[in-house]
């Protein structure tokens, strides 16, 4: 459909005579018969509610009313999603569901009875059940479960007793735990890994319900301990509508607070849950790495990004431009050597930027939309889908259609302010990509190229949304290390930068050598 949803009716069909009977018309959800087929259950958007059909009493229930299951953080101009479900207990008797925080026993024919079986929201802390048994289909009445502090980050197995309520915190602490840790069959002996900025996921192994005295079982990165890695933290600022927000501040291990270090912005919405994320150095298809830029002596910083719906670019700006002067606050970066650098929906939104305001000494933009009216009309050629949808109801969250109000596309769309540019821009966008249009990473070269402005367009040849192959995972990496460089840390510019590489060379002259050209 043009919202981006299909909707379909719901129809219960005998395998005896091939009759069948209506359940419900043009939901949205998807359709998943409870364990001890009893019920089908769904979610649906449009209402932001749970149903659950009884096949025995051949009824539909509501299970829950209101927005209390669904996205208290959402700002797409669409439905919100629900937090999902820990799944039934024996007989179907109850349905366990999640908001955004706690766990709720849910009675599909009393729902009187529904109660919090967690309190994790006065706390702002979510709780999540742990499946340890893949082929379970019951839940038990013990459960494993993580909790995650949306405050710091930090994480903990719990186990809870779903009939007396209690609680017995297992393991805690500033990392993150496994989301899929496996149980043995016969004895209650779990593996799972925890994790850190520094530590990287070994396995672990837990006895009995020992997490406090688990044994390493693994050492898979020990040379981590000859490179400078860095440290990462969580920030804190304030955007100029009076609104809180958090990122991560990666520093240099060595990190000395009197100099002045090179920073880049790296974002794309809300990053800072990732706190304890291990970030192992590869060459990613889509963004810089963090340990290696960090081990590299550059600061790194993740702004969250909140939206108004109808203003995107702005909202970005807002949110990164106060996020960044922050950082500036702090004294140990310099003003003049910081970078921007995203992909896709983070790509759009550093185009945006570098069109209002000059305080970035360069850019890179990934796989951007910058004419969100050509981009309207066009087709998602890896589906077919119109594009529409995405400026209607999601990410890029205009909230109208292009005749509705046709000046919220002109003033988010970067293309119309180009002239305005004054930061070198480097542009990635692939042939193949059928997430964004290519034409959309030329348009924004080409008339950067019109207006005089330095920029350099990337494109690797058969490629999709983000380079896959390891060759050119390689080769844009080192290219967008060698223009940070240039441009952060004053060092030589590669002829590619200078003079660039014709394409009856591509593929036989990198350009990856400094110029000697002064």
């Amino acid at each position: 459909s043009w919202e981006g949803r299909t909707y379909k009716d719901l129809f219960l069909v005998s395998l005896l005579d091939g009759s069948k009977e209506l359940v419900a018309k043009r939901i949205s959800g998807d359709p998943e018969w409870s364990p001890g087929g009893k019920y089908i259950y769904w979610y649906e958007e449009p209402d932001t509610a749970w149903y659950a059909y009884s096949l025995e009493f051949e009824k539909l229930l509501t299970l829950t009313h209101g927005k209390e299951f669904s996205d208290e953080l959402n700002d797409l101009p669409d439905f919100p999603r629900s937090y999902g479900l820990a799944g039934w207990n024996q007989g179907d008797e109850r349905i366990y569901l999640y908001d955004r925080y706690d766990i709720w026993e849910i009675n599909p024919f009393s729902l009187k009875d529904s109660k919090r079986i967690t309190q994790g929201r006065e706390k702002h802390i979510q709780y999540r059940y742990v499946k340890l048994d893949m082929e379970e289909e019951f839940l038990p009445s013990g459960w494993l479960v993580r909790t995650f502090n949306e405050l710091d980050k930090s994480e903990a197995y719990v186990r809870l007793n779903t009939q007396t309520l209690s609680e017995e915190t297992l393991t805690a602490g500033n990392f993150q735990l496994d989301r899929h840790p496996l149980k043995a069959k016969d004895v209650n002996y779990i593996i799972f890994t925890q994790e850190t900025f520094l530590e990287f996921p070994d396995l672990w192994l837990a006895v009995n319900d020992q997490f406090s005295k688990a044994k390493k079982l693994s050492n898979a990165n020990p040379q981590q301990k000859e490179y400078l890695w860095g440290n990462i933290e969580l920030v804190h600022w304030t955007k100029p509508n009076g609104e809180r927000l958090e990122g991560l501040l990666v520093k240099p291990e060595n990190f000395d607070p009197s100099k002045k270090y090179p920073m880049i912005v790296n974002f794309y919405e809300r990053s800072s849950d990732g706190l304890h994320n291990h970030r192992a150095p590869f060459p990613h298809r889509s963004t810089i790495n963090y340990t290696f830029y960090a081990s590299n002596g550059y600061i790194i910083f993740n702004p969250d990004v909140t939206y108004e719906v109808g203003y995107p670019g702005k909202s970005a700006l807002d949110a990164v431009v106060s996020g960044t002067e922050a950082i500036l606050k702090m004294g140990f970066v310099d003003p003049e050597k910081v970078g921007l650098q995203g992909h896709s929906w983070g790509g759009y939104q550093i185009a945006h930027i570098v069109t209002k305001t000059d305080m970035f000494a360069c850019a890179e933009s990934g796989a951007p939309v910058v004419n969100m009216v050509s981009a309207y009309g066009g087709i998602r050629w890896g589906s077919g889908m119109s594009r529409m949808f995405q400026y209607e109801h999601t990410q890029s969250r205009l909230g109208a259609t292009l005749w509705e109000n046709p000046e919220l596309y002109l003033e988010n769309s970067p293309i119309f302010n180009v002239d305005k540019i004054h930061t070198p821009v480097l542009i990635l966008h692939n042939d193949h990509d059928s997430a964004v249009p290519w034409y959309q990473g030329i348009e924004f070269f080409v008339a950067m190229r019109r207006l005089n402005k330095p920029a350099w367009l990337l494109n690797y040849n058969d490629e999709p949304h983000w380079p896959l192959k390891w060759q050119n995972r390689l080769d844009f990496n080192r290219r967008l290390f060698q223009f940070f460089n240039y441009y952060l840390k004053g060092e030589g510019m590669p002829v590619w930068m200078k003079t660039g590489v014709p394409a009856i060379e591509k593929g036989m002259n990198s350009g990856l050598e400094l110029s000697q050209e002064k």
